[in-house]
């Protein structure tokens, strides 16, 4: 794997400067070396991007956290060998026996390279974990998150590189390398059952872009940890990931899921109705495991999703010259030959959505050009934040957890036509 390099006048040095000014209350110093999905060169705005999920704009002091030392002895454990962790915020008032339990994204590892990239970093370890404050979603302000705010909210951190599906009891003493991400999640879930959360009258399973992807995968699992009694659902966002060809006709992203599937040992841990009936390198996508989900789910995905377009429709190996490279960092500069390979993705991503049969399943998705929509308040639930019908993010999640509407699917229509995205495109890659 080779690194890239950030000069003063790049896009990256740019977003290094927005990182720096939006996140200064963060006392862990930021590392630029991370791994692409496919060995080879990353963009370095999208390690901007990851960087970001980590380092979110926030509201409050920071949540502690809560290291797993004992989940050790059972091998419950991170990447390189550290017990696992989550950040906890208590409920309160007419909150105090609810729960949102939400899982960090970050991205996968597919390869010992890769997974040795992260090892020794905040996405394989717990010993470099920089600190954590709420916002967006998981907010503690009324005003900006008005229905979940006083829920005992939960960030569990991600450490396993495979969304919490791997399981190999074997560790390669060469390098180190644990593949336990589902010794992990159970773990996490015991400990949280024992703080409260059996008890639990309402819980919501939520998370951003890998940390979406786990939520479907583990979404029936953890209706099944709660009392029968609990209103239980959950909540993917910018985690439904599609099944589809880049743009050279190839089948790049569904061969990186069957490595993650190997090398992490995932396929035991998958959802069973999925693996029953598909090799489990199909059940890694939501399209796959939606269908036969018991337990109500809300998609909220950007049509035009900025990792999706960047890693599924045109990954490194279908451009090798980098011919979109402005258009993946800008949708505005797309010329109209690219606009039209972006819309026929958003038509292929559309179709691959849970049909309007399925009445418990809610849809938000945008024509914004973008990743990850639920972690800053300003974006989740305000004036400025982006809109379908006039309804924000944070209500329309609301209004479908609580019924307030008998069905939240909203789609929005292609780019350019939603202004309102005009926030969040900006305040995403530019400083």
């Amino acid at each position: 794997m080779s690194t890239a390099e950030i000069s003063s006048s790049s896009p990256s040095y740019k977003c290094s400067q927005l990182i720096a000014k939006r996140f200064v209350r963060s006392a862990s110093p930021l590392n630029f070396r991370m791994v692409g999905v496919k060995s080879g060169t990353w963009v370095c705005p999208l390690i901007c991007l990851l960087y970001l999920l980590a380092f979110l704009q926030v509201e409050g002091d920071n949540v502690p956290m809560t290291v797993l030392k004992g989940a050790v002895a059972e091998g419950a454990v991170c990447l390189d060998g550290s017990a696992p962790a989550y950040n906890l915020a208590p409920g309160s008032g007419s909150g105090a026996n609810n729960w949102l339990v939400f899982v960090e994204g970050g991205g996968w590892c597919s390869t010992v390279e890769e997974c040795l990239a992260r090892k020794n970093t905040f996405r394989g370890s717990s010993d470099h974990m920089p600190p954590q404050s709420f916002s967006g979603m998981l907010g503690g302000v009324q005003q900006s998150n008005p229905d979940f705010y006083n829920w005992n909210r939960v960030k569990i951190r991600y450490c396993d590189g495979a969304s919490f599906t791997g399981d190999i009891e074997k560790v390669d003493p060469a390098t180190g390398l644990h593949f336990r991400g589902a010794r992990v999640w159970r773990a996490i879930m015991k400990d949280l059952l024992a703080k409260g959360m059996n008890k639990a009258q309402k819980a919501l399973l939520g998370g951003c872009s890998a940390g979406g992807l786990t939520t479907i995968l583990h979404c029936d699992n953890f209706r099944s940890l709660l009392p029968a009694t609990a209103t239980v659902k959950c909540f993917s966002d910018a985690g439904y990931f599609i099944d589809a060809k880049d743009i050279s006709g190839a089948d790049a992203i569904q061969s990186f899921y069957g490595d993650v599937v190997k090398l992490h040992g995932s396929a035991n841990n998958l959802p069973s109705s999925c693996t029953s009936r598909l090799p489990a390198n199909k059940c890694f996508f939501p399209q796959n495991v939606v269908a036969t989900l018991k337990t109500p789910l809300f998609i909220l995905n950007a049509a035009y999703d900025q990792w999706q377009i960047d890693h599924i429709l045109v990954p490194s190996s279908a451009d090798p010259k980098n011919t979109w490279g402005d258009c993946k960092l800008d949708i505005k500069k797309c010329s109209s030959d690219q606009l039209q390979k972006l819309q026929g993705f958003r038509t292929t991503f559309l179709n691959a959505l849970p049909g309007a049969g399925s009445s418990s399943t809610g849809l938000f998705i945008l024509s914004c050009h973008t990743h990850c929509l639920s972690g800053d308040a300003d974006i989740w639930y305000s004036d400025d934040s982006p809109k379908i019908d006039n309804t924000p993010i944070g209500k329309a999640v609301g209004d479908w957890y609580f019924g307030r509407s008998s069905a939240v699917r909203k789609i929005d229509c292609p780019y350019p036509c939603n202004s309102s995205c005009r926030k969040v495109a900006a305040g995403s890659m530019e400083d």
